[in-house]
């Protein structure tokens, strides 16, 4: 193993691939979920976690290594979340200097032959990495964002030659809507609050029974931005924050970037309509969708 990592990373290195010289990669991961299997090999899976972690870090490559769902990633291999509701089954780096990250949001499932479509609603997506970031979280990666195939015998065992098709983008690379647009306006709320999420000192204030807000704020200065937050599965809400009145959907997150307007929330889906016409199967088209009167 120590041979093949070492030949992979000096490849890497070699085409100047690394963000330490300038490159596009800014995170290396070594193994992969191996806690669920640990406890199989005793005090070996123990040692096995320290030499896989340390011989990485060994490596030089300028950028940090994470470990997948790992709770004793050594020194600073930075242990991270995989599922579909991090923000609420994660709980933390295993060092106070780690960040928290969540390297596997799952958009749906892989499915084996036999399997019946696995559906997660865009709601529900929007919901959990919403509640990440309200709650100090510094990355989510998506997987899939981007469906694929399996070609030849590529695939895993059993697995299906269609990969992650319920993706925000299919394997064809086309929009899977509403997930893809629902995503794409919740990263442009995000990226409203950036100051705030960077710079800001979190606090958390219960609302009701079953509302809380998460606003990050500087003091001293405008920078602020707020999550509402409903627990309430089945019942929506009107809750009072800072003096205003909110309107919130059963479980759903409200994103406010100056912690007064209300710019998303996790339930409204807005429609994003394309028009695709087919010429002779050869040509596609994709654009707006005409308006109608």
């Amino acid at each position: 193993m120590e041979k093949f990592v070492t030949k992979i990373i000096d490849m890497m290195k070699e085409e100047k691939l690394f963000a330490s010289q300038g490159g596009p990669i800014i995170l290396s991961q070594i193994e992969n979920e191996y806690n669920t299997v640990q406890l199989a090999y005793k005090n070996l899976g123990v040692s096995y976690i320290q030499w896989a972690g340390n011989m990485a870090l060994g490596l030089n490559t300028g950028v940090p290594w994470v470990m997948c769902k790992q709770k004793d990633a050594p020194g600073s291999v930075i242990n991270t979340c995989n599922g579909r509701h991090c923000g609420d089954t994660f709980t933390g780096p295993n060092k106070p200097n780690k960040p928290s990250l969540w390297t596997e949001n799952w958009t749906a499932q892989f499915r084996v032959f036999g399997d019946p479509p696995s559906q997660r609603s865009a709601e529900d997506t929007a919901f959990s990495v919403a509640r990440w970031f309200s709650k100090n979280g510094s990355l989510v990666n998506y997987y899939m964002y981007h469906g694929g195939t399996n070609f030849d015998r590529t695939a895993a065992s059993f697995v299906t030659t269609r990969y992650y098709d319920e993706a925000p983008l299919d394997e064809y690379g086309l929009q899977r809507e509403p997930k893809w647009g629902h995503l794409k306006d919740l990263h442009r709320a995000l990226n409203l609050c950036k100051k705030a999420l960077l710079w800001g000192k979190p606090n958390v204030q219960k609302l009701s029974a079953d509302v809380e807000a998460r606003f990050y704020e500087q003091p001293g200065t405008k920078v602020c931005a707020a999550f509402l937050a409903s627990n309430n599965s089945k019942e929506a809400e009107t809750v009072k924050f800072r003096g205003q009145e909110y309107y919130l959907p059963a479980r759903s997150i409200s994103i406010l970037p100056d912690c007064k307007n209300v710019v998303y929330n996790t339930m409204t889906v807005i429609p994003n309509l394309l028009h695709v016409s087919i010429d002779n199967c050869l040509k596609l088209i994709i654009g707006a969708a005409p308006k109608t009167d």
